[in-house]
């Protein structure tokens, strides 16, 4: 679990709602049924009108990641390289293929099997970077249905609010019907620009970068994997692997 992430989102939403009720505003006002499906039914229609169908699921299945992110142990991830490194220089590459075969990451179990297989150098890297380069993409275009929702959620607000007016003056000679029309376009409007900030972009920016941590996390993969092809020696991967732990 992310605390700061939850952290964040739930000072965010008690500080906009506590300074409303300080300011003697009644949060039962805000909750209004018409102008969150104008909003929010808009919105996510409007990204669905423009994404494609994988890359939507793609950014869905992100989702998760904002309050639980994908562990990248870059630490402990070295190590692991540097004794391998040794026990291929000790022992050959065939040395490394009890490793690769209980290897549960995808991307390491890929790499590991081709080290093993005898793999040139140059082809394994070649390879590894091209799988690195597509999956990056790939998980920036699903992070970035959220830039989009961010996008359209303040103006499909506006066009909520502008709805919300015209069923006012519709029934501008009743002031019940008058009330309601208003409130649903002022809080069409708090929800568009609500949603953008609160949510939508901010996941946006939390997805993006946890998919560089990620990308970081591979690049440190193929560089150890690349290293040990070449015969280098544990000790030089290991100051050149320190490179990428950031922390």
């Amino acid at each position: 679990m992310d605390k700061l992430a939850l952290a964040g989102f739930l000072l965010a939403i008690v500080a906009v709602a506590g300074g409303f009720v300080m300011e003697g505003g009644s949060l039962i006002t805000l909750l209004h049924l018409p102008a969150f499906l104008i909003v929010a039914g808009g919105t996510i229609g409007a990204v669905m009108l423009q994404t494609p169908s994988s890359q939507f699921k793609q950014g869905l299945k992100l989702l998760p990641w904002v309050f639980h992110p994908v562990e990248n142990p870059l630490q402990q991830t070295s190590k692991r390289i540097v004794n391998w490194s040794t026990a291929a220089r000790n022992s050959g590459f065939l040395a490394l293929e009890d490793d690769a075969l209980i290897e549960k990451d995808k991307f390491l179990h890929r790499g590991l099997n081709m080290l093993v297989d005898g793999v040139e150098p140059t082809v394994l890297q070649d390879t590894l970077d091209a799988e690195l380069t597509l999956e990056h993409e790939r998980l920036m275009r699903g992070a970035r249905i959220f830039d989009a929702m961010g996008g359209y959620s303040p103006t499909i607000g506006i066009i909520g609010a502008v709805l919300g007016l015209i069923q006012a003056l519709a029934n501008i000679s009743e002031p019940q019907l008058l009330g309601m029309g208003i409130a649903t376009a002022f809080v069409a409007t708090i929800y568009g620009v609500g949603f953008a900030n609160f949510l939508f972009l901010p996941i946006g920016n939390k997805l993006k970068n946890l998919v560089q941590q990620r990308t970081l996390y591979h690049e440190l993969i193929v560089e150890g994997l690349v290293s040990i092809s070449y015969g280098e020696n544990p000790y030089s991967i290991e100051r050149k692997l320190a490179a990428y732990q950031l922390d």
